[in-house]
């Protein structure tokens, strides 16, 4: 493709007018309106149509300008950092996060990642871990973070690194607990319950916990999404669990309350990457992140 005749289109789309987009680029109408039916005919197809003395995109039109837009968007930024070189553009650090874990979990591990000595672009993808996986696997991400390590059955090769493990805390609105005199976790048993996804790391430890507790919970909800789970437990829909170390988070506001804690069941969270030894600047950023949430030192700033 001849991105000369390109930009003779995009400029026409943008004006709306052959003979106004000519007269912008000091060219003819004619020899515009000829570079640009150049175009249609290596692409096959026309762009646009003509409507009383202006012109209208094609739908293959509309496709064409979307491109054309971020091929000049592009063009001009390439443009600006190169005159600002040695500064340039930010390096780019592309995480994936599995849903499971609690945005300000994923907040405070990643935030020292983009305040190291060179600027740093953030890529951010959450998901569920199989397709995250799937995404390391093909160097689409650095990074993975996870409430659990790769699945035995994933044949991916990649290196689980274990960042921090908390207890868990089970909160609920102040409404639920009033009356109930039942320590904790004997109150489970009269309580509605809200927990994890079926097919969530924190589930599947918190179902034999209840068992060898003799609870038989009412559940009320299933949650792949942390925050969602605590949208309705604020509402008084039931009481669930979170991982203790972001309890102060939930409770701050005054919705919900602590209704018990136990450290028989841990939730775990890793790193996951390609690299056997972690070496990447904002990947040893995080887990010196970790260290610091686990130590109860606040993030730095």
């Amino acid at each position: 493709m001849n991105h000369k005749h390109l930009f003779y289109f995009w400029k026409v789309a943008k004006i709306g007018s052959v003979v106004r987009a000519a007269e912008s680029i000091n060219l003819t109408p004619q020899t515009l309106s000829g570079q640009i039916g150049l175009l249609e005919e290596s692409l096959g197809t026309g762009l646009f149509s003509k409507q009383g003395r202006s012109v209208v995109l094609t739908e293959a039109g509309k496709l064409a300008l979307e491109y054309a837009d971020e091929l000049f968007a592009l063009s001009a930024e390439m443009e600006v950092m190169i005159k600002h070189h040695p500064k340039g553009r930010p390096a780019e650090f592309r995480v994936g996060v599995s849903d499971a874990v609690p945005k300000s979990l994923a907040y405070q591990l990643l935030q020292p990642a983009i305040e190291g000595a060179h600027p740093t672009r953030i890529v951010c993808r959450e998901w569920q871990l199989d397709r995250l996986l799937g995404q390391l696997a093909i160097h689409q991400l650095d990074l993975v973070i996870s409430d659990a390590p790769i699945p035995p059955s994933y044949s991916v090769r990649a290196y689980n690194h274990r960042l921090l493990e908390s207890g868990l805390s089970f909160l609920g609105a102040p409404s639920l607990s009033a009356g109930n005199t039942a320590p904790f976790p004997d109150c489970l048993n009269t309580l509605p319950m809200l927990l994890p996804g079926e097919d969530s790391a924190l589930r599947t430890s918190i179902q034999p916990w209840l068992e060898r507790k003799n609870i038989r919970a009412r559940i009320m909800g299933e949650f792949d999404d942390i925050a969602l789970m605590a949208a309705f437990g604020q509402a008084g829909v039931g009481v669930f669990p979170v991982p203790s170390i972001v309890e102060e988070e939930f409770v701050a506001s005054g919705k919900l309350i602590v209704i018990g804690r136990t450290n028989e069941v841990r939730a775990n969270y890793f790193a996951i990457s390609v690299e056997r030894r972690l070496t990447h600047p904002c990947v040893v950023a995080i887990t010196q992140s970790a260290q610091r949430i686990v130590a109860g030192v606040e993030p730095l700033p």
